[in-house]
């Protein structure tokens, strides 16, 4: 890339997806600015980052509810595209505390895009999630699987999201967006310097796992052991978070060929059970997870994966990371860093 690095905005830049955009960010040379109010993120991933990549990164604790530190910042630099991966993410909390949810993620989007917008920086790329397609109807789920049909929440956020880019792409020729629809993030950077490291009880089955081999949790629930699946528990599509973080890179380059505005799904196309990934982090850590069978639980479905073939035809990107290699970088993260950002002994970001 000639001349000047361009500069990304990345909106929570700091968490766990977020820090892995910004390393495939630096690598595909742009000049990655991190956005952050850190409800959900460490300063100590930051400083990890710029270990990995030898550089330092420019950081802003900024809550996009904020509008006037917002518009200060796009005082400071000219944004070549922003990547809004801020929001709160708890599905259970979401059905919990609407509300908030609501005005954090679709306020807060709102703020951000009206800023661009004031600024004259019309390109987008927004992480959306596999949960707008609600129930599927049909599998593997294709961008044309109908939307909106959210089970919480949370979900309900990114549909609404979705909506307002697109009308806004709609409005104004000028502007070009890409959402991408995550399937399930896992794994972490090969250097086990960083990884997802949720606050509290994990929310997601990944991290509960490495947690329970790592000796701070005692067992994993298995939820639901009598579904329509090979081993009766639930199918989920997984995908390693340098994959995915890439294919942001990917969205970021299609942007300047003005699209307007796409939707791509990011997934492997495949479908794991949570038997087999027990079984895949049992091989890569050589622990046993001991796990206990328990009833389903409300709103999740029998099985979810992706059709990723519109994401490899038209951005070039596919994922390429196995579910052993998924396992193994998990684990280096979490054997090195038992009690995540924490075993640094730093407090939480405030």
């Amino acid at each position: 890339m000639g001349g000047e690095k361009k500069n990304i905005l990345l909106t929570g830049g700091a968490g766990y997806i977020g820090s892995h955009c910004v390393i495939e960010c630096v690598l595909a040379g742009y000049n990655p600015v991190i956005v952050d109010n850190m409800a959900n993120a460490w300063p100590e991933s930051i400083k990890r980052v710029e270990e990995i990549v030898g550089q330092k990164i420019s950081f802003h604790s900024i809550d996009l509810l904020d509008k006037p530190a917002l518009e200060d910042l796009f005082k400071k630099y000219t944004f070549h595209a922003v990547i809004h991966l801020a929001g709160l993410k708890a599905v259970g909390e979401s059905c919990e505390l609407p509300l908030l949810y609501y005005r954090t993620n679709v306020g807060g989007t709102i703020n951000l895009l009206e800023v661009m917008k004031a600024n004259n920086v019309t390109q987008i790329v927004f992480s959306s999630s596999a949960t707008v397609y609600g129930s599927p109807q049909y599998l593997p789920l294709d961008e044309k699987h109908p939307v909106g049909q959210c089970t919480n929440a949370y979900g309900k956020t990114k549909f609404f999201i979705e909506n307002i880019i697109e009308d806004l792409c709609s409005a104004n020729k000028e502007w070009d967006a890409i959402i991408l629809r995550y399937f399930n993030p896992v794994g972490s950077h090969k250097s086990g310097k960083i990884g997802e490291d949720p606050q509290g009880a994990p929310h997601n089955l990944m991290p509960f796992v490495a947690q329970v081999a790592v000796g701070r949790r005692k067992q994993l629930k298995v939820f639901g052991t009598d579904y329509d699946t090979p081993d009766g528990t639930g199918v989920r599509d997984y995908i390693h978070v340098v994959d995915l973080a890439q294919g942001h890179v990917a969205a970021l380059k299609k942007l300047d060929s003005k699209p307007r505005c796409k939707v791509y799904n990011l997934g492997t196309g495949k479908g794991y059970s949570v038997l087999d990934m027990v079984n895949s982090f049992e091989k890569a850590s050589d622990k046993k997870v001991p796990y206990e069978l328990a009833d389903r639980r409300p709103g999740d479905v029998a099985s979810c994966y992706a059709d990723p073939s519109l994401a490899e035809k038209e951005l070039g990107w596919k994922a390429t990371q196995s579910l052993d290699k998924m396992c193994e970088d998990l684990w280096r993260w979490q054997s090195l860093n038992p009690n995540g950002f924490q075993s640094n002994g730093e407090n939480h970001g405030t």
